[in-house]
């Protein structure tokens, strides 16, 4: 009986087993799963623009070729003294199947090398002070849509450069409607400097007249969630982190 029993068992692994075998990994017969990490990536070109975040740091760089290259905040400084747009520079890194975007490892320009590091420790993120960020707006139309490393859209660039961020979440509800070519009007806040402008949008429409509130920003009160939702108080300083989000609307059709 214990003779049978074990053969029985090693009847069943050994089926098991035949079918694992044939069923190939990601990339060998098979596409591999959309966002998965390709390491050992090179890519060479000329940069096009600086990706500026709302609180004015370099945090990428555009490519000629489309490529957007992705980086911590707290390189900002150290890349932009390597090089200037219209430099060519060597990155190296990964990215996922699909996505426009590289997260990068390591740079080259100008004979000179940076390689992507933690903060030092007890190095704190930049604190912004009150007022730091101004109220703003731009519009016009959409030149690219800008994506993380994920491949979630989080940002436009418009057609006179204006870098307009949001969450991806706010991305993926408008995704149709943030299309190259597409017009689209903001407000929210951010600043402007010699290297580029850039807002984090509280408001988004097709037009100025159109726009409708995603979320509110700094100095304007929480849309309420629900009947003990929280408020912001008026006339605060701009906040370090996230904006409180409130239900969006669908952008009005054209």
């Amino acid at each position: 009986m214990t003779y049978r029993i074990s053969l029985f068992a090693t009847t069943c692994l050994l089926a098991v087993s035949a079918a694992f075998a044939q069923v190939p990994p990601p990339g060998v017969g098979s596409a591999a799963p959309m966002g998965a990490p390709q390491a050992g990536t090179v890519t060479t070109g000329r940069v096009q623009q600086w990706l500026i975040n709302p609180n004015g740091e370099a945090d990428g760089l555009l490519l000629a070729d489309g490529t957007q290259v992705a980086f911590a905040p707290h390189l900002s400084a150290a890349v932009m003294q390597m090089l200037k747009p219209g430099d060519t520079a060597q990155v190296s890194g990964w990215r996922a199947l699909d996505v426009p975007v590289m997260r990068m490892q390591a740079l080259v320009a100008n004979g000179r090398s940076l390689t992507e590091q933690p903060p030092a420790p007890g190095m704190a993120p930049p604190i912004r002070e009150p007022g730091a960020l101004s109220a703003m707006s731009a519009g016009g139309r959409i030149e690219r849509p800008l994506y993380n490393d994920r491949g979630d859209v989080h940002g436009v660039i418009l057609a006179d450069k204006t870098i307009v961020r949001f969450p991806p979440h706010i991305g993926a509800m408008y995704r149709a409607q943030l299309q190259a070519g597409a017009q689209l009007h903001a407000r929210g806040w951010g600043t402007r400097g010699v290297q580029g402008t850039a807002l984090e949008a509280t408001s988004l429409g097709q037009s100025a007249d159109m726009v409708q509130e995603v979320f509110s920003g700094p100095g304007l009160e929480a849309v309420p969630r629900g009947p003990r939702a929280p408020r912001s108080p008026r006339g605060a300083g701009p906040a370090p982190h996230m904006p409180l989000m409130a239900p969006p609307a669908p952008l009005p059709a054209s």
